[in-house]
């Protein structure tokens, strides 16, 4: 009951913002800005481990987006793959003798830079393996803008993706230290030259739950949470911060996953206890198309490894959880995921083995629990309902009628098997953190071109 209240009342917040966001997103004029002198400088940095399938096609949308002034920065993670040898054939690149450094953030060794003339926005780092977040930090070093933005490489930002983004932030420069981009899954639409061409909505079924999953948690949930200044995560796929500050908290933190989240929770911590007024925007109509997995072993990896990276990063800062000098995050947002988050799927498990132990023991009706299961049923399923709803008011990027009924269908179906799925991978990804299991698990890219054929 008590995580359905906050469910709801996060959604609330959502609605009660989607009138402002439709607005922003309809009428405001995003292509006068993006010729614009004003708007901010953007160093955009896009960490590639193994990416040689996808990384051209990431650099091609990234070289053609309506933006005035930035710069694409592709770090090369030490990869085993061809990521380095592709893109330096696909843009002439050749090795920078003296790159010029403007971080001092320590990161693995970095073995070249690579640039060509003909593309003067374009950098590569050549570095040694040392994760996302070392090579998120070695970008830094390199960036020359005061606005950065992290990407990564099975991504595919909307032309105008980076300039309604940077609109958020020229509102309120001052105060705003990070704004995150809604992430939708890129599975089953047309992808042409960097470019989504045709949405539709996935054919295989795990990146189809995940479709609705993140239309729940970036519609449903992070615009909420954003709407209270509680926002606890800016996705990894797609996010804009102020570089001063990410500097000022030590950057991207290495050694294990979860990096996106920590990033978050170290610039409230340091705003908070410098008494710093800030904001952790999100911004919904900045759209990052992104691959989803699509299989079991792929998907079940990556939520361990985010099971994993969540329990450390509320282990690391638990001195926040219910702390007044902490605000809405420590009142509200971190106890939140410590309670709902890090520990729900041992809620969730205990219960049905109590069910179980109440059925066979003929402590309970059938019918009781069969009203239990309704009422639980009904109000996970209107929460999705809900970011559906918001989907079709606000943005409408599925124009089929068919599609709205495969997610009103599949938003049904995740009870029955996905959902408890997931609370097993984050119990699993809980046991591997005891067991100090940092890998970041078999994950396997498929070309865009894929992509075209399957849609």
């Amino acid at each position: 009951m008590i995580v359905n209240i906050i469910y709801f009342a996060i959604i609330l917040f959502s609605f009660r913002d989607i009138g402002k966001i439709f607005r922003r997103a309809s009428f405001s004029r995003y292509n006068t800005l993006s010729g614009s002198e004003l708007a901010p400088p953007v160093s955009l940095l896009v960490p590639s481990y193994n990416e040689e399938l996808t990384i051209i096609e990431n650099v091609r949308c990234l070289m053609t987006l309506n933006y005035p002034t930035y710069e694409v920065i592709v770090i090369n993670d030490g990869s085993s793959d061809a990521t380095l040898e592709v893109l330096i054939k696909e843009y002439g690149l050749k090795r920078i003798s003296n790159p010029q450094f403007n971080g001092t953030m320590t990161t693995k060794k970095i073995r070249g830079v690579y640039y060509n003339e003909q593309y003067p926005h374009l950098f590569v780092i050549d570095k040694e393996n040392g994760g996302k977040a070392d090579s998120l930090n070695a970008g830094i070093n390199l960036s020359r803008y005061p606005l950065i933005s992290s990407i990564d490489a099975d991504s595919l930002l909307e032309k105008d993706a980076l300039i309604r983004m940077a609109r958020m932030y020229m509102e309120n420069p001052e105060e705003t230290v990070a704004i995150g981009g809604d992430v939708r899954i890129a599975n089953g639409c047309v992808i042409e030259n960097g470019a989504v061409k045709q949405v539709s909505l996935p054919r295989r079924i795990w990146p189809m739950f995940q479709s609705i999953e993140y239309l729940k948690a970036f519609l449903g949930g992070r615009i909420g949470w954003s709407h209270i200044n509680g926002l606890i995560i800016v996705s990894g796929a797609f996010g804009l911060f102020r570089k001063d500050y990410v500097i000022a908290v030590g950057g991207y933190r290495g050694g294990y996953p979860g990096e996106d989240m920590n990033i978050i929770i170290k610039l409230h911590r340091y705003m908070l206890e410098n008494k710093i007024r800030y904001r952790v925007a999100f911004c919904p109509e900045a759209v990052c198309w992104t691959q989803a997995p699509d299989s079991y072993r792929i998907l079940s990896n990556q939520r361990k490894r985010w099971g994993r990276g969540n329990l450390k990063n509320m282990i690391e800062n638990r001195d926040m959880v219910f702390n007044p000098k902490y605000k809405t995050m420590g009142l509200l947002t971190m106890p939140y995921n410590v309670i709902f988050e890090a520990l729900n799927p041992y809620f969730k498990i205990t219960g049905l083995l109590a069910l179980i132990g109440y059925v066979s023991l003929d402590m309970t009706h059938w019918q009781i629990l069969a009203v239990f299961g309704l009422v639980n049923f009904l109000s996970g399923y209107l929460l999705s309902v809900g970011a559906l709803l918001l989907e079709e008011v606000a943005f409408r990027r599925y124009s089929n009628m068919s599609d709205l009924w495969k997610m009103l269908l599949f938003s049904a179906l995740k009870f029955a098997g996905y959902h408890q799925l997931g609370a097993l991978w984050r119990v699993q990804g809980h046991i591997q953190y005891l067991r100090n299991n940092n890998s970041w698990g078999t994950m396997t890219r498929q070309s865009w071109k894929d992509e075209r054929k399957a849609a």
